[in-house]
């Protein structure tokens, strides 16, 4: 029976080169992710807030797909049903590029999309009506007072669950694994294989993802009390 041995697994170069991949992996993923997650939640934002029902039906089908269909099945989905389905030529240079981490950015920025669309209406539902009236007595347009009047209030207002769901994204990226992404949870299972550590390397993977979140929230309080605080001036 072995001890318990931190140094065993750190130490060891080859380890350790595989658990520091699968870090860097890890956060590529994440940051691919959330920049897509974020730039289409604001755009799924703004379609729904035009006039007529087609817009907001479609919105609405797409964050109903995304919120009731599991993340798991959504990356199996994209990894193995989508690229099928794409030419020959793009599977393989797909296959050359990295392929599964690609679309585990693009299978998680789709999902997350639709949580961040959510919470930006509902912190744009908080902004008083007079904040528009105002914006279009001053002469903005429609883009105009979204981008530079009622958009940041609302995302004041949605700073609690935006962060909320940027650390259930950062949780999430573990997932990218069962499509064969060498993200940190796949490293950490190889590492497992190799050591027959299983305390040791899980330990490792435990941490990281508790600190790393931990950081996240932080970070997201430093920026929600700064941006209300701006917000009174």
């Amino acid at each position: 029976m072995k001890g318990f041995d931190l140094m065993a697994i750190l130490l060891n170069p080859e380890f350790s080169r595989m658990l520091v991949h699968g870090v860097k992996m890890t956060f590529i993923i994440f940051a691919g992710s959330w920049l897509l997650a974020m730039s289409l939640g604001i755009t799924l934002l703004a379609i729904r807030m035009l006039p007529g029902r087609i817009a907001d039906a479609l919105v609405e089908a797409y964050v109903a797909y995304h919120r009731n269909v599991p993340t798991l099945v959504q990356l199996m989905l994209w990894y193995f049903g989508v690229s099928s389905l794409l030419p020959e030529r793009l599977q393989v240079w797909l296959s050359d590029q990295n392929g599964e981490a690609i679309f585990a950015v693009i299978a998680l920025g789709l999902c997350q999309a639709a949580y961040f669309s959510e919470d930006h209406r509902s912190g744009l539902r908080a902004v008083p009506k007079g904040q528009w009236e105002a914006a279009r007595a001053l002469g903005h347009s429609y883009l105009g007072a979204m981008t530079y009047i009622l958009l940041p209030q609302a995302v004041r207002n949605a700073m609690p669950a935006l962060v909320n769901h940027t650390v259930s994204l950062f949780k999430n990226s573990s997932l990218a694994m069962a499509i064969g992404v060498t993200e940190l949870t796949h490293a950490v299972k190889e590492v497992e294989n190799q050591s027959f550590r299983a305390f040791e390397t899980y330990l490792i993977a435990t941490v990281f993802y508790l600190v790393c979140s931990l950081l996240l929230m932080w970070l997201g309080y430093y920026f929600e009390r700064r941006s209300r605080m701006a917000g009174a001036l």
